[in-house]
């Protein structure tokens, strides 16, 4: 599991910084979280390929979250994309972009898909063989999505010593990895325990912003292993958080403390601070493992 941040910062685009926009690589998927502008600039700033992209899930329609994707749109389109292009947006995004596409006469060649989101509860939005991807309902000025990614359990690794001493045809190799106990070649069944090892451990990472401090959200995201969690003030600006429905660090990390997460991440940051070292100091007084995102940073976890 990788995450590139592609922009970090709140509001508009400044010289050095970006609006809002990630990309998650997990399972072999390549996700675009939110398209803020600049978007489809840091993507080849970051070297990661167009074409991978297939997936862009946009929390709100704020400007910084969502203006860079008529852009990305025409760019695929003049690369003479062919794969469909699915986009999970809040109720509205389609029309925007149809309008725009309209009085352009700009349609895609390639099949570009909407999924409108309207539900006030969590739901699933996505899922294949390898991975769920869930809403996360926020609290802000409109209708807002964090997204909650889960990898499903991988299949069980073969002990080939204790499948070779255990006499077990080639035939139930696959049983073995999921799961299942079979019989060796004088039909005796063995457990499965016995010649297996537990897969990896699924990862999760879940994205929030923007969002008031808001601990509904915290049963979604209990012990996920990465939290992205925005953090547009400090607590000396705590009074400008509630009426602009924003977060400071010192929240964000309450709730990665509350939810028990393994790692915190902050970001979505007001450009009214020349020194974001602050953000992760505040932070780290209430959680302990607090990282900074920043433009083009990327953060492995595997």
């Amino acid at each position: 599991m990788k995450l590139t941040i592609l922009g970090c910062y709140s509001a508009t685009p400044q010289v050095h910084t970006n609006p809002t926009a990630q990309i998650l690589e997990i399972k072999n998927h390549t996700f675009l979280i939110d398209c803020g502008e600049g978007t489809q600039v840091e993507l080849r700033r970051n070297k990661i390929k167009f074409s991978r992209v297939k997936h862009i899930f946009i929390s709100h329609l704020h400007g910084d979250h969502c203006f860079g994707l008529a852009g990305l749109i025409s760019t695929f389109n003049l690369l003479t994309r062919e794969a469909d292009l699915h986009v999970y947006a809040p109720k509205g995004l389609k029309e925007v972009i149809t309008m725009q596409m309209k009085l352009s006469d700009s349609w895609t060649n390639y099949q570009l898909i909407f999924h409108e989101l309207t539900s006030k509860t969590s739901e699933l939005i996505y899922e294949d063989d390898k991975v769920e991807v869930y809403t996360i309902p926020l609290n802000h000025r409109v209708y807002t999505n964090g997204f909650l990614f889960k990898e499903k359990p991988g299949d069980r690794k073969l002990d080939m010593n204790a499948v070779l001493n255990a006499d077990i045809d080639v035939a139930y190799y696959r049983k073995l990895k999921q799961g299942a106990n079979v019989p060796d070649n004088d039909g005796n069944m063995i457990e499965n325990a016995l010649v297996t090892k537990d897969p990896k451990p699924s990862k999760s990472y879940a994205f929030c912003s923007d969002t008031v401090y808001d601990e509904s959200i915290i049963p979604i995201i209990k012990e996920v292993d990465v939290l992205y969690h925005e953090s547009t003030f400090i607590e000396k600006n705590a009074a400008l958080a509630m009426p602009t429905k924003h977060s400071t660090a010192k929240q964000a990390a309450t709730i990665a403390k509350k939810a028990n997460v393994g790692t915190l991440i902050l970001g979505h940051y007001s450009t009214r601070y020349d020194n974001i070292s602050v953000f992760k100091t505040e932070a780290k007084s209430v959680f302990p493992n607090v990282k900074l995102s920043r433009d083009g940073k990327q953060f492995n976890f595997d």
